[in-house]
């Protein structure tokens, strides 16, 4: 194969410029995929962009000696992404430099867990919205990755701005990935979507729940959709999208009573729905404690909680939920990356008071 850049490690903020010579033996001759094999740092979506807007030119070179530097010498541009290249052909592919992102960087502080080149680990506390959005336009994790990263963010896209693969509620706590450029995205993405089924993708959540299960462990296999009547609100419908999960009980919980009244399980997604674990979990009768969304019914159950736990489950203020475990394997390396976030400081003050029954 070959194929190069005329700037080689250049900055994020540069254009750049490569060529490949088509040696015949790429599998497909389309302009798109040949390019995807050659130069797979960027996304398919991405190079299609690219050809769309021109700046992909094809032209006839047995020794590939077309030069590398923008002029008049440029074959014309090809804005088909299904052009069929010959072996021996050069594409040349102008790259202009990532444009900055729509939302602005943030000073908002950062529990990171480990970060390189290619990827960003952070502990996500409660309070924190993932994505800009209607009603959370500023002070969100984007906001905070773009202002941290800074010049690391290579474009996602053609744009300077974190790769999101997965999302935590807004007060679910825990373990996030977000990539930092076209290649890291493609594999994070890909991995997500998989959903460790065939690769080393974990994601594991401890969550506090109404009334333990009446056994050790189990599996949720119930489809998920958008609620019937409230839009905001996700439920298990017949015809939704397949939603499973898996999950064990870690410890269990007496009230004042001395009758079981609450559980801590540990939970592991086969899937990746919005509120996977809420819906599933309330579906199941064991909504999440604190949830005011999918398990408000289970509030008069409080009554058979000791003050001090009653006083520490209203000051939680959301659903008890904490994303403690997450691995996978590195997009440029092929390390099988791991990583455990203890319970955060509210979810253990819930624990303690559970566990004293008082």
């Amino acid at each position: 194969m070959q194929g190069s850049t005329s700037e080689g490690s250049a900055l994020a903020d540069r254009s750049q410029r490569h060529e490949v010579i088509v040696t015949g033996d790429e599998g497909s001759a389309r302009l798109d995929r040949v390019l995807a094999i050659h130069i797979p740092e960027l996304s398919r979506s991405r190079l299609k962009s690219l050809i769309l807007a021109g700046q992909v030119f094809v032209g006839k070179s047995a020794a590939g000696n077309v030069s590398a530097a923008a002029g008049s010498n440029d074959p014309p541009p090809v804005r088909d992404p299904a052009y069929h290249v010959n072996a021996g052909d050069t594409i040349i592919i102008d790259v202009p430099p990532a444009r900055p992102a729509e939302p602005e960087g943030e000073a908002i502080a950062l529990d990171i867990v480990y970060e390189d080149e290619d990827l960003i680990v952070i502990n996500k506390p409660k309070g924190l919205v993932v994505h800009p959005a209607a009603g959370h336009e500023t002070g969100t994790l984007v906001n905070a990755l773009i202002a941290h990263c800074g010049a690391s963010l290579s474009g996602i896209g053609g744009v300077r701005r974190p790769g999101i693969v997965h999302r935590l509620d807004k007060d679910t706590t825990g373990l996030m990935v977000a990539a930092k450029n076209d290649a890291a995205h493609q594999s994070l993405s890909a991995q997500f979507a998989d959903h460790g089924r065939t690769g080393a993708l974990q994601r594991g959540y401890l969550a506090f729940v109404w009334g333990p299960p009446n056994r050790r462990q189990g599996t949720i296999d119930a489809p998920i959709d958008r609620h019937p009547h409230a839009r905001e609100k996700m439920a298990v419908r017949a015809g939704g999208r397949e939603a499973i999960t898996h999950w064990e009980v870690r410890d269990t919980f007496n009230g004042r009573d001395g009758k079981p009244v609450a559980a801590l399980l540990a939970c592991r997604l086969e899937t990746g729905r919005t509120h996977q674990i809420r819906v599933h979990l309330a579906h199941a009768g064991h909504p999440l404690m604190g949830d005011d969304v999918y398990g408000p019914h289970f509030k008069t159950k409080a009554s058979q909680l000791g003050p001090r736990t009653r006083s520490t489950l209203e000051a939680l203020g959301r659903q008890a939920l904490h994303a403690w475990l997450l691995a996978f394997e590195h997009p440029r390396t092929g390390e099988i990356l791991s990583w455990e976030a203890p319970l955060p400081e509210d979810l253990v003050l819930l624990r303690d008071a559970l566990a004293a029954t008082e």
